[in-house]
């Protein structure tokens, strides 16, 4: 076997390397050319809804807010908390959070406005001109900023964050993010809504204006650099068949003296 053809073999070894290489691998959330993403709400939602698996903690005070009333007096477990601290109910997985007096009331896609309304009302048979502030504290959303790895996990300071905010609160777009794909995933993961965002020009900054919900999960592609993956992907071949040729070499070198 000549020089000229282990070259040959090597070259196409190289070849059949690179076209099975699978580039960009650790781009998650893929979705086909022709997917069809979820259409953004044209009004703009102005407050956070509330869903399953929310923590809600709430005051409750009488004569117009003029006297706080002790709701951690008449829990069944108020020896655990200090007098008028606050207590925090569970939405559960139907909507409905167990509240003191009132009992099991569905607060599921209600606003934090609306909750407060709900329970003065429901609280006026027991009291007099109940007032009521209400806030969910545990909401937050997952952000990829694309390309670095560093995931990070954003409270919903308000109850009308914006998406333009909570990539502003990780900083921003990585330097290989792609601004033109941006991902937002919400709702059950089994059968999820997706929307898809383009950032990378003003036109594509009217559609920023999107307040966010609690577990939405923000992902932002990021762009592949092609030529590390190649080298990457492809010295182990290289070296192996490199190997191969200098071996090859050094046998015929031996037998032909």
């Amino acid at each position: 076997m000549t020089i000229n053809k282990l070259k040959q073999i090597g070259i196409l070894l190289i070849l059949v390397s690179l076209f099975s290489c699978k580039y960009n691998s650790s781009v998650m959330m893929r979705t086909p050319n022709n997917y069809q993403f979820d259409e953004p709400p044209k009004e703009t939602e102005v407050e956070y809804i509330i869903s399953n698996s929310d923590i809600i903690e709430f005051s409750l005070y009488t004569n117009s807010g003029s006297v706080l009333v002790d709701l951690t007096a008449i829990t069944e477990q108020s020896s655990r908390f200090s007098p008028n601290a606050p207590v925090q109910y569970l939405v559960d997985f139907n909507g409905i959070a167990r509240f003191p007096i009132i009992g099991e009331t569905e607060v599921k896609g209600k606003t934090i406005r609306e909750l407060e309304a709900m329970l003065e009302e429901l609280y006026a048979k027991y009291y007099i001109k109940p007032f009521v502030k209400a806030l969910v504290t545990n909401k937050r959303v997952t952000v990829f900023p694309g390309g670095s790895g560093a995931a990070q996990i954003v409270p919903l300071a308000n109850s009308n964050m914006r998406l333009i905010e909570a990539l502003g609160a990780v900083g921003g777009l990585t330097k290989l993010a792609k601004a033109k794909r941006i991902k937002l995933i919400r709702g059950d993961l089994k059968d999820p809504q997706v929307f898809l965002f383009d950032f990378s020009t003003i036109n594509g900054l009217t559609k920023s204006d999107f307040v966010l919900q609690a577990n939405d999960i923000i992902y932002i592609e990021p762009r592949s650099d092609y030529l590390q993956e190649l080298i990457r992907d492809i010295a182990p071949v290289i070296s192996l068949v490199a190997s191969s040729i200098t071996l090859i070499v050094v046998i015929r070198n031996t037998q032909n003296p």
